[in-house]
């Protein structure tokens, strides 16, 4: 599986973006997905995960304002993210793993995932 993330930019505190993350192979749908960032001089940090089937879960850093989901007809998960605030900078990448997680918080763990996107940098002005 490849994965090709797109969307980022530069955007004004308080305005939107949305990222998309675009995966080959005819079995996108039995993938879960997530969202992960990553800050100048930060770690990796897990920011939104869509399951395989389609529950999801948010770091409580974007709770509220981000929302990922995903359209499996064109094999693509989504990061909408609103009221961008200056602290959500970073190269934002998206993930796949292939097994299936009864709990759903285990997909924090950026070890479990199969597969990762190359990143595009989003870049929210104060």
């Amino acid at each position: 599986v490849q994965l090709q993330a797109s969307g980022g930019g530069l955007v004004q505190a308080g305005g939107s973006l949305r990222l998309s993350c675009a995966a080959s192979g005819r079995t996108f749908g039995s993938y879960s997905m997530a969202w992960f960032r990553r800050a100048p001089g930060n770690e990796r940090e897990f920011i939104a995960v869509i399951d395989w089937s389609e529950r999801t879960y948010y770091a409580d850093s974007v709770k509220g304002r981000f929302t990922i989901s995903r359209d499996n007809a064109k094999n693509t998960v989504y990061l909408q993210m609103n009221s961008l605030k200056s602290e959500d900078t970073a190269v934002y990448y998206c993930a796949a793993d292939q097994g299936r997680k009864l709990q759903i918080l285990v997909y924090r763990d950026s070890r479990i995932y199969n597969y990762w996107g190359q990143g595009t940098l989003v870049t929210v002005s104060s």
